[in-house]
């Protein structure tokens, strides 16, 4: 189970990893894209002017926390020397099993693992796409396959009469972007430039770059 525990200050070094960022961000939350500095630099700045960002978002899991969204300020506070941040916690429930001694990497395979599950049982996927091509090796990147299924359902009940099912949206979504992007993944080979990564990382990342240049063109046609 989860259990929400609200708003409070959290240890800064208790935090030990991110949902998902593997790709942006450094071990110790420096950014690794010069695309992401401008933003980082923006919440330096709000920083030294003292003014109140929103707090960040976290699971805990025992006593450490994964970053579901505030990477940026996570990053900033850690340059900064700050000790707590504010964080909306969401707590990871015992079946969860840790042993004394596990590294970060041991802690992370277990709460994807325990995701994995979570969003299995719940939404029944194994029945609907094949769950043993879409994996991941991130916390929260599950959840965000949820979300992109979720948007996926919603642009194709545009202009429909009658709402699609999630499950049908869910079968739409691996056969029409989901398995295309496999295919040329594995064509291409990819997957070998990427120690311990995932298909379902590679699909994470690619979608992600499609999005930010997406963005980036928006902005400059402003």
């Amino acid at each position: 189970l989860e259990t929400y525990r609200g708003v409070m200050p959290i240890e800064i070094d208790k935090i030990i990893g991110s949902e998902g960022r593997y790709h942006d961000f450094t071990l110790a939350f420096y950014p690794r894209k010069e695309m992401l500095r401008s933003r980082w630099q923006s919440i330096d700045d709000a920083h030294h002017k003292d003014v109140i960002l929103p707090p960040i978002s976290v699971y805990k899991l025992s006593d450490y926390y994964f970053v579901r969204d505030g990477n940026h300020r996570v990053s900033v506070a850690k340059m900064q020397g700050v000790e707590f941040i504010d964080a909306e916690i969401v707590e990871l429930d015992s079946q969860i099993r840790l042993e004394p001694g596990m590294t970060t990497r041991q802690l992370t395979k277990v709460v994807v693992g325990y995701e994995r599950e979570r969003v299995i049982e719940e939404y029944n996927l194994t029945d609907l796409i094949d769950m043993d091509i879409v994996k991941f090796s991130s916390p929260g990147m599950y959840a965000e396959l949820i979300n992109h299924i979720m948007v996926h359902k919603y642009y194709l009940n545009q202009n429909q009469s009658d709402e699609i099912s999630f499950e049908d949206a869910s079968v739409h979504w691996f056969r029409e972007v989901f398995l295309p992007i496999f295919r040329q993944i594995k064509e291409d080979t990819l997957l070998e430039k990427f120690p311990g990564k995932t298909y379902g990382d590679l699909y994470m990342w690619i979608v992600r770059q499609w999005d930010e240049l997406k963005q980036r063109n928006e902005h400059d046609s402003t």
